[in-house]
């Protein structure tokens, strides 16, 4: 990933030295296990320990001549063990070292992306309840609906986003396996007992059966996660960026002292980083296609998976620590503008009230249909002419038949909305 949307800590479980230090920690586990099933000299456990080491840039020169990495990495260690490295590798393919490389590094990366998620969780929080009784007006399809509360919006965010870390739990318990089984996953030239081994040093779980690989739908189910969680990052993102439009201004994006909107219009305040996590989202999505595909592979497996592996592990991992501290930052920060949903929620003069007026008369024993078409004739008013609802309503003969004036004054109570605010937070939040 560019280091425009990379952070250091993300960054540092995929580098080359994380990752060789990950491939000698097996090796030497490994080693280690055989010795104590007694079938390399105990002997031999120490000096490999303190001798080995590795240097990158060797291992490159070896790999451009042999054309192998895991190859290339034994190689370079044995030149700086000596004669005892022939014991390493024992019984081992490429894929018990790569494999098992990888389940511990997406593990690192999970650690980091669940501390992102409690972050976030925590500040949905303290904003939900600083605007719980915000009073906004509610939109389906774009359009005006019913009142909500800015702080109920919040908190359907962390509800989701609270489910969105149940999920990458579960991806990572999927993910966060091993395997040391050989050539082809039988265990014929290497104990199941070292797999146990290895797998436990590193805090993995062993495959319970493997190929030379361990199977591709894990890795679909982790990147499809990472890419919901994603998904989800854009749905907030999306209504800030529909909050911030000029006709709407309810809430902006934090706008800093310096910052610059466009090179051509100084006026601009644009929502660029909502926008921002918009475009990655996207991204996001491709590299869970990628995983999935990586699923299908040739009878005990074959290579096709690695090199897409080699960009989407990495990549998704990172992108998406970004975007969780980026919409972090941007609601702690985020400028809510209460007048401006009350100007919002005033604009068609009371209209929002239309279907409480339904169900008032209907409660008065008017037919529903017939109820619709009144409340509609009267609705159509405020669109088409700007009359202002309750005043139409009062002035309605068919409509008095059943409500009296100050009934239909007393529907035009906002507290009507927000009265069961308390209920939905408890059910969120708890008590």
């Amino acid at each position: 990933m560019i280091e425009r949307y990379s952070r250091k800590e993300m960054q540092k479980i995929w580098d080359p030295s994380n990752k060789f230090n990950i491939w000698m920690e097996i090796e030497l586990s490994a080693l280690e296990a055989w010795a104590e099933l007694g079938t390399v000299p105990r002997e031999v456990v120490k000096p490999c320990r303190e001798k080995a080491r590795f240097n990158i840039n060797r291992i490159d020169e070896i790999e451009k001549e042999v054309k192998h990495d895991v190859i290339a990495f034994l190689t370079c260690l044995s030149e700086a063990i000596g004669p005892e490295a022939r014991y390493l590798h024992k019984g081992m393919t490429s894929s018990d070292v790569l494999d098992t490389c990888l389940g511990c590094q997406l593990k690192q990366a999970s650690e980091i992306l669940m501390s992102d998620i409690d972050g976030l969780l925590a500040v949905l929080k303290k904003r939900a309840f600083e605007h719980k009784m915000t009073i906004r007006m509610g939109r389906s399809h774009g359009i005006h609906a019913e009142p909500v509360t800015f702080g109920l919006m919040l908190a359907l965010y962390y509800e989701e986003f609270n489910r969105a870390r149940t999920r990458l739990k579960q991806a990572l318990e999927q993910i966060a396996v091993g395997k040391v089984s050989g050539a082809v996953g039988t265990f014929a030239s290497v104990d199941p007992r070292v797999e146990a081994y290895v797998c436990a040093k590193l805090g993995l779980t062993p495959a319970n059966i493997s190929t030379q690989i361990i199977q591709r739908d894990r890795h679909a189910h982790y990147f499809s996660t990472l890419a919901l969680i994603a998904s989800s990052v854009e749905k907030l993102a999306t209504e800030i960026r529909h909050l911030q439009r000029t006709e709407v201004y309810e809430a902006e994006e934090f706008f800093s002292k310096g910052q610059k909107g466009s090179s051509a219009m100084p006026h601009k305040r644009n929502p660029v980083l909502t926008e921002n996590l918009s475009g990655l989202a996207r991204v996001m999505r491709g590299y869970a296609m990628t995983a999935m595909e990586n699923v299908p592979l040739w009878h005990e497996r074959d290579i096709s998976h690695s090199s897409a592996e080699r960009i989407i592990a990495p990549d998704a991992t990172v992108t998406l620590d970004f975007m969780l501290h980026r919409l972090t930052g941007v609601i702690d920060k985020l400028l809510v503008y209460p007048d401006n949903m009350m100007t919002n929620l005033n604009l068609h003069k009371g209209l929002y009230n239309s279907q409480r007026v339904l169900l008032a008369l209907t409660d008065k024993g008017c037919a529903r249909e017939d109820a619709y078409r009144m409340v509609q004739r009267n609705a159509m008013k405020v669109w088409e002419e700007q009359k202002d609802f309750q005043t139409e309503l009062c002035a309605d003969k068919e409509v008095l038949k059943y409500l009296g004036r100050d009934t239909i004054v007393s529907l035009f109570d906002l507290n009507y909305y927000t009265r069961h605010v308390d209920t939905i937070f408890k059910r969120v939040f708890g008590t």
